[in-house]
């Protein structure tokens, strides 16, 4: 009998276990502790980022990232559909109102279409920018780099510093993704950039998350929001509304001994992408522009649900794309803007095995039974 073949499951083959060993036999298991401050210190020089805030997951990063972007309520931030709903539900908690928009064959957001909205749906009077249907004022752009690729950061960019708008790179599925011409990590660019270390990514903390910014201000600000706000440990002063959202040192431990492995890692994921291609899967590329980490494989097809049956059948995990945000009950009612492809890469996409720690022979069974699909 086979053995089950999941998705996108971690690789804890590393130091994990001597530093979480570690981590209880002293006593920090909370959010205190030296291998926090090491895993924002090795993350910071990973990305060649200046400072790194550790989160207990990637959407407290974001919700961060919103609130110092000045996100509140009744302002707009423009979001892909084609991603997953944490990308979009800060938005929400700020009690602002999402934009949706399409995506372009990199599965990421449409950058051409943002600024046809920008142009021809918004006002923009030097110093904000006001959606002419709604009359609220856009403060942001989410850019969702999505299993590894990036979105037209060039472009994205160019319209947040034309219109003034912040621009946060949902970089939760692109850590270890860089530029070639540049060497810029995904995450790097914009204002902000966010990470997830949730069990499915290419490194995790089991639950957790990071984020950086392009201002370091923000990244102390944000750490400060993350622990309550606290002005004054001792007599507890707080200054601000704050939230529990810092990483624990049990997570961290996990983190630093993850970090060690993600070059390694990421050539796995390259390794068994172009097996699987090798084998003649039609499967979604990526940017010849970046070293992409290859975190998630797009396989295309016309009978989405049948084969996920058939390889669910074969006890071989697969799934399909994230339901479009725009069609959730939640957002009902939100505007959208021209969304055309993510209907149609949402009908086609199922994502296969990819974890790191797959065999050859894994793969090759995941192919055999793909090909054999009728």
């Amino acid at each position: 009998m086979s053995n089950f073949i999941p998705l996108s499951v971690p690789n804890l083959s590393g130091n994990e276990l001597e530093y979480v060993t570690n981590a209880v036999k002293t006593e920090w298991v909370s959010t205190g502790g030296d291998l926090i401050n090491k895993l924002e210190e090795n993350l910071a020089n990973y990305l060649h980022a200046e400072q790194v805030c550790a989160l207990q997951s990637g959407t407290a990063g974001l919700h961060l990232a919103m609130k110092l972007s000045g996100v509140e309520p009744n302002t707009e931030v423009i979001v892909p559909t084609l991603t997953f709903a944490a990308a979009v539900n800060p938005v929400k908690y700020c009690y602002a109102e999402p934009i949706f928009m399409d995506c372009d064959d990199s599965l990421c957001i449409d950058a051409q279409k943002v600024q046809q909205f920008l142009e021809e749906e918004c006002d923009f009077d030097g110093e904000k920018v006001t959606n002419k249907t709604t009359k609220r004022q856009i403060k942001a752009i989410v850019v969702v780099h999505v299993f590894g690729n990036i979105g037209n950061l060039e472009l994205l960019c160019q319209l947040a510093q034309k219109y003034k708008l912040k621009l946060i790179e949902d970089s939760t599925e692109a850590l270890g993704t860089y530029f070639l011409d540049s060497g810029k990590f995904a995450g790097t660019i914009g204002d902000f950039g966010v990470y997830s270390f949730n069990g499915n990514k290419i490194i995790t903390t089991g639950g957790g998350g990071a984020l950086t910014a392009k201002n370091i201000d923000d990244v102390k600000h944000a750490k400060h929001l993350s622990t309550q706000a606290k002005a004054d440990a001792v007599y507890f002063v707080h200054d601000e509304i704050g939230y529990n959202y810092r990483m624990t040192n049990l997570q961290a431990a996990l983190g630093v001994a993850q970090l060690e492995q993600l070059e390694k890692f990421v050539e796995i994921k390259k390794k068994n992408y172009e097996l699987y291609l090798e084998n003649g899967l039609n499967l979604l590329g990526f940017s010849n522009k970046i070293r992409t980490n290859h975190w998630f494989y797009s396989l295309i097809t016309d009978k989405r649900d049948e084969l996920i049956k058939y390889m669910t059948e074969n006890k071989i995990q697969t799934r399909p794309i994230w339901k479009l945000i725009h069609t959730l009950k939640p957002y009902e009612g939100s505007q959208t803007y021209k969304i055309e492809k993510a209907l149609e890469y949402y009908e086609k996409v199922v994502n296969i095995p990819c974890s790191t720690n797959l065999t050859e022979e894994d793969v090759l069974r995941v192919i055999k039974t793909i090909k054999d699909f009728k």
